[in-house]
C-alpha cells in the first residue's frame, strides 16, 4: 500500500533556514551560503521520507518565502516597480517583491486560507507579460533525483493561483482574473514538459480553492484549464490535491471529472463529509490520496480509527488505488519531537510532529497492506487512553465558569459614543492621536537577557533591572517623538501568545516546536492540552511599571482569547469555542486587574480573529458569534472611562466588518497600508463606524522607511471616509521585527504627518 506526504516544513529542526535568510538579508552571508543551507535542508527532508518508506515524496515545496511567490516567479509575473525585464528571476527581485526595498514597497501579504501561514499576493492585470522565469520546480526535482530520490514535483495549480491573486493597481474592477488562464497555461506547459524530460512520472497540482464556495464559472475554469493541459500531461500521473475543508458536492463532481488527472487528494480530517461523497461515487480506475493524518495539529493520530476509515475507502476505490496521505502540508506543524526537552513524557506521548506524522502515514499504509506494526499500534492506543483519563486535562471549576456564560452577551452597558466622551475627559488626547501597536525592536541584547534568565544564568533581580531599563528606553523614545499614547515595548515577551500561555494553566510549551508564519518569521505555538485558567496576574507589574515612567497614557498589552486559540495547537477533544470561552475568562481577570492597577488604556489584540473564519460561508455565523462574544467577555466589566483597544492584521476584513463593529471595542487599529488601503473601501461603500479606528499608515514588515508626505497622503485618504474625531494614526502592526534605525525615522514621519494634518484641519476651520 502506497504512502504520500503533501508537503513538509522548510525551516529545519532548529530554524536553520530562518537564520540563513536573515544573515543573507543583513549582508552577512552570500547567496551561495543561503543556497547551501537550503540544499542541505532539502536533502535531509527527502532522505528522511525515503528512509521512512514514503512512496510519493514531494519536491518544490521548499521555499525561501512562500509557494505562491515561487509561482509568481515561475510565471514571470513581477510588478513593474521592481525593475524586472527578462531572464531567470534572482534573489534580489524575489526578496524585493516579498519585503520591499529602499525605494519601493513590498507586495501585499495575507493569510493562507484559515492558517497562520502567509503568502505574497500576486498583482495581475491585462498588461502582465507572463514568461517562464524561474526553473525552481525542475531544478529541485533534478536535485532530489541526483540524491537517489524520485519525487513528485508540486505546483500551485493555475486556477487556484489566479483566484488567490488580486487586481494590480489601476486595473478596472470588472477585469476577470480567470481571463488570464490562456496566458499562464503556456508557461505551465513548459514546466510540465521540462519535468517530463527530466524523468518525472508524477506531478501534483495544489488546487485548494476547490474547497471554497465557488460560482459555476469558476468551476468551469478548472475544467477548461485541465482540458487545455491534458495533452501536455499525457504520460504523467497527475494528482490534484485539495485541503483544509470539505469539498462541496458540485466541486467534487468537477474535480473528479477533470481531464488528464489520475488521482485526487482530500483532507479527511477537516473534511469528514467528503468521505460520504467518495462513498457515493468515485471514478473507476483513479487513485484516492486519503488525507487521514492531520497536517494542522500536533496530536498523535488515532491509528485504529484511521485504519477503519481507510478500510472502508478501500472497498470503494480498490486496494491498489488507495494511497495513505497527510490531510495537507506538514508545513503547519512543528518538525520533530526528538528535539523536545521541555515536554514531560506523558504529554510528549500524546503528540506527533511532522517527523512522527511521516511514520504514522507509513504505519497506516503498511497496516492496510496487512503488515501491522503491533507494538506501534499498541503504544498509540495506550497514549490515547492516557490522554483521555489524565487528571491534568480537566478542571471542574473552569468548566462550570465557562458553562455559566450562557444566557448573556456580555456587552458593556453604555454605548460607545458615551464611553468615548468619558475617555476623552480622562485622556485629553488631540485629534488624530498617535500610537503604536505594542512591540518595539527585539534587540540581540534583549533576547540574550531573556535567554539567560530562562537558563537561570542571571538572577531575577538582574533580569527585572534589565527589562526596566529597556522599558525606560522605549518610553523615552516615544516621549521624544511626541507620541500620544505609549506602549512599554513588550521587552519581557518573545512571542505574544507564548508569553501568556506560559502563565496560564492547561498549556504546555516546546523547546523547538517552531512553525513558519512567513518568510523567516517563525512562531512556537503553545499546546493547549487541558482546561484553561489564570493562576495569577500576568502583565500588571510591567504595565504599571511603565505607566510610572510617564504622565502620558500607557497601554496595557494583552493577546485576545480568539488569537491565543488560533495561534496555538488546540486540544481536539472538545469544541474549539469551549476552549476559547475558558481563555476569555482568564483574560477578563487580567483586564480587570490592569484597570485596578491604574492602566486606563488596555489593548486586547485579536490579530487572528479573521484568520479562524471557516472557509465555507454556511459556517461563518456560528464562528463569528462565539469569537466576538469571547472578545466582549474579556472587557465587559471595565468602567466607561477605561479605553479598550483591539488590533487586527494581515487578513481581508471587509467581509466581517459588521462583526468587528459588534466586538464593541472603543478603538481598533487595523492593517491597511500593505493591502493598498483595501480596508477603506468598505467605508466608501457606506458602512458607518462610530468607534475609534486607526488604519495602519505604513507597512512594518518592510525595511523601507516612509516619508512624512506619504503618510500624510494616507491620512487624507482616511479622512475622506472617516470622521476626524474617531481617526487614530499608527503603523500597521508591532515593531519587534524591525531595527531601531528603521523604527525611529518611520515613527517620526508618523508623528510629523499627524501634526501636519492637524495643523491643516485647524487652519481650515
Amino acid at each position: 500500500m502506497a504512502s504520500h506526504i503533501v508537503g513538509y516544513p522548510r525551516m529545519g529542526p532548529k530554524r536553520e533556514l530562518k537564520f540563513a535568510l536573515e544573515s543573507f538579508w543583513d549582508g552577512k552571508s552570500s547567496a551561495d551560503d543561503l543556497q547551501k543551507v537550503s540544499a542541505d535542508l532539502r536533502s535531509d527532508i527527502w532522505k528522511q521520507m525515503s528512509a521512512a518508506g514514503i512512496k510519493y515524496i514531494p519536491s518544490n515545496t521548499f521555499s525561501h518565502y512562500d509557494q505562491v511567490l515561487d509561482t509568481t516567479a515561475m510565471l514571470g509575473a513581477v510588478p513593474p516597480r521592481y525593475g524586472y525585464t527578462s531572464g531567470e528571476i534572482g534573489l534580489d527581485v524575489f526578496f524585493s517583491m516579498a519585503r520591499g526595498n529602499a525605494s519601493v514597497p513590498a507586495m501585499e501579504m495575507t493569510k493562507w486560507f484559515d492558517t497562520n501561514y502567509h503568502y505574497i499576493v500576486p498583482e495581475l492585470g491585462p498588461e502582465v507579460k507572463f514568461s517562464y522565469a524561474s526553473h525552481k520546480a525542475v531544478n529541485e526535482y533534478k536535485e532530489a533525483k541526483a540524491l537517489g530520490v524520485d519525487t513528485v514535483p508540486v505546483l500551485v495549480g493555475p486556477v487556484s493561483y489566479l483566484l488567490l491573486s488580486k487586481l494590480a493597481k489601476g486595473v478596472d474592477k470588472s477585469f476577470d482574473l480567470l481571463s488570464l488562464l490562456p496566458k499562464i497555461l503556456p508557461v505551465y506547459k513548459e514546466v510540465i514538459a521540462e519535468l517530463k524530460a527530466a524523468g518525472a512520472t508524477w506531478i501534483q497540482f495544489d488546487e485548494p480553492l476547490f474547497v471554497m464556495d465557488l460560482e459555476g464559472h469558476k468551476l468551469e475554469a478548472f475544467s477548461g484549464a485541465y482540458a487545455e493541459l491534458e495533452s501536455t500531461l499525457s504520460g504523467l500521473n497527475v494528482l490534484v490535491e485539495t485541503y483544509f475543508a470539505d469539498i462541496p458536492a458540485e466541486a467534487y463532481k468537477t474535480l473528479t471529472s477533470l481531464k488528464g488527472v489520475t488521482a485526487f487528494g482530500f483532507d479527511l480530517v477537516r473534511g469528514t463529509k467528503t468521505i460520504d461523497l467518495i462513498k457515493a461515487g468515485f471514478p473507476e480506475g483513479k487513485y484516492l490520496f486519503a488525507g487521514v493524518v492531520d497536517g494542522r495539529n500536533i496530536w498523535a493520530n488515532d491509528l485504529a480509527a484511521s485504519l477503519i476509515t481507510l478500510q472502508s475507502l478501500e472497498g470503494v476505490v480498490g486496494k491498489d488505488k488507495l494511497v495513505v496521505s497527510t490531510s495537507c502540508s506538514l508545513l503547519h506543524t512543528a518538525v520533530d519531537l526528538i528535539n523536545e526537552t521541555k515536554l514531560d513524557d506523558e504529554i510528549k506521548s500524546w503528540l506527533a510532529f511532522a517527523a512522527q506524522k511521516v511514520v504514522e502515514v507509513d504505519a497506516l499504509a503498511k497496516a492496510l497492506a496487512g503488515q501491522t506494526n503491533e507494538s506501534f499500534f499498541t503504544a498509540n492506543a495506550d497514549a490515547l487512553s492516557s490522554r483521555r483519563s489524565s487528571p491534568r486535562v480537566t478542571n471542574e471549576s473552569v468548566q462550570k465558569a465557562a458553562a455559566a456564560l450562557k444566557g448573556s452577551d456580555h456587552r458593556r452597558t453604555t454605548e460607545v459614543s458615551a464611553r468615548l466622551d468619558a475617555q476623552q475627559k480622562k485622556l485629553n488626547l488631540p485629534i488624530l492621536p498617535t500610537t503604536t501597536i505594542g512591540s518595539f525592536p527585539q534587540t540581540v541584547e534583549l533576547r540574550r537577557v531573556r535567554r539567560e534568565y530562562k537558563a537561570k544564568k542571571i538572577s531575577e533581580e538582574d533580569y527585572v533591572k534589565a527589562i526596566k531599563e529597556e522599558i525606560k528606553k522605549v518610553v523615552d523614545i516615544q516621549e521624544e517623538l511626541d507620541i500620544d499614547v505609549l506602549v512599554h515595548g513588550e521587552p519581557e515577551r518573545n512571542d505574544m501568545v507564548e508569553y501568556f500561555g506560559e502563565q496560564l494553566s492547561g498549556f504546555a510549551f516546546t523547546a523547538n516546536g517552531w512553525v513558519q508564519s512567513y518568510g523567516s518569521r517563525c512562531v512556537k505555538p503553545p499546546v493547549i492540552y487541558g482546561d484553561v485558567s489564570r493562576p495569577k496576574p500576568m502583565t500588571v507589574f510591567w504595565s504599571s511599571t511603565a505607566q510610572s515612567m510617564t504622565k502620558r497614557p500607557m497601554k496595557g498589552m494583552l493577546t485576545g482569547p480568539v488569537t491565543i486559540l488560533n495561534w496555538s495547537f488546540v486540544r481536539n477533544d472538545q469544541p474549539r469555542h469551549e476552549t476559547c470561552y475558558q481563555i476569555a475568562l482568564a483574560i477578563k481577570d487580567e483586564v480587570e486587574d490592569l484597570e485596578k492597577g491604574g492602566i486606563g488604556v488596555i489593548q486586547i489584540d485579536e490579530a487572528a480573529l479573521r484568520e479562524g473564519l471557516p472557509l465555507r460561508k454556511a459556517e461563518h455565523s456560528f464562528y463569528l458569534d462565539w469569537a466576538v462574544h469571547s472578545f466582549r467577555i474579556t472587557n465587559c466589566g471595565v468602567q466607561d472611562s477605561t479605553q479598550i483597544h483591539t488590533h487586527m492584521c494581515y487578513s481581508n476584513f471587509n467581509d466581517i466588518i459588521h462583526s468587528i463593529i459588534d466586538m464593541d471595542a472603543d478603538v481598533i487599529t487595523i492593517e491597511n497600508s500593505r493591502s493598498d488601503e483595501k480596508l477603506l473601501s468598505v467605508f466608501r461603500e457606506g458602512v458607518k463606524y462610530g468607534a475609534g479606528i486607526g488604519p495602519g499608515v505604513y507597512d512594518i514588515h518592510s525595511p523601507r522607511i516612509p516619508s512624512t508626505e506619504e503618510i500624510a497622503d494616507r491620512i487624507n485618504k482616511m479622512l475622506a471616509v472617516l470622521e476626524q474625531n474617531i481617526l487614530w494614526v499608527n503603523p500597521d502592526c508591532g515593531l519587534k521585527t524591525r531595527k531601531y534605525t528603521e523604527v525611529k525615522p518611520a515613527l517620526k514621519a508618523v508623528v510629523d504627518a499627524a501634526k501636519l494634518i492637524r495643523s491643516q484641519l485647524s487652519s481650515a476651520k
